[in-house]
């Protein structure tokens, strides 16, 4: 069964979704089963995927990685997340863009950070 806020990948065609919506068998592209994507927590590359949170005023800066991602045209940073109770917080990044985004919202407030990288999957920030 599906869960709200589980992020699922298409293994054939890359399509990533989010669940609003609980409590299907299974989601299903390209007539496959898509798989439910986990979030790595430890950083074993060069490249850096493990969201830094730093407290802003009025709200937090997200950073993807102690070393800037590369923002490549095939492999870059496509969305960052910031999780509320009440709220899925998202800013959505392209190729050139600097790896990192600011949420209005108050630290307090923020459940769960998370990111994900074209190539290497999704990434979110230890708690």
């Amino acid at each position: 069964m599906t869960n709200v806020r589980e992020l699922y990948v298409c293994s054939i065609c890359g399509n990533v979704v989010e669940v609003v919506n609980p409590g299907a068998p299974a989601l299903v592209c390209c007539n496959q089963p898509m798989e439910k994507l986990e979030a790595g927590v430890k950083d074993a590359s060069l490249e850096k995927h493990v969201p830094i949170i730093e407290t802003v005023s009025g709200g937090i800066k997200v950073k993807v990685g102690s070393v800037a991602h590369p923002m490549e045209e095939k492999h870059f940073i496509r969305f960052i997340e910031v999780l509320t109770k009440n709220q899925v917080l998202r800013a959505e990044l392209a190729p050139n863009d600097t790896p990192e985004a600011l949420f209005m919202v108050n630290a307090a407030e923020v459940i769960e950070v998370r990111e994900f990288c074209t190539i290497h999957g999704l990434w979110k920030a230890p708690q």
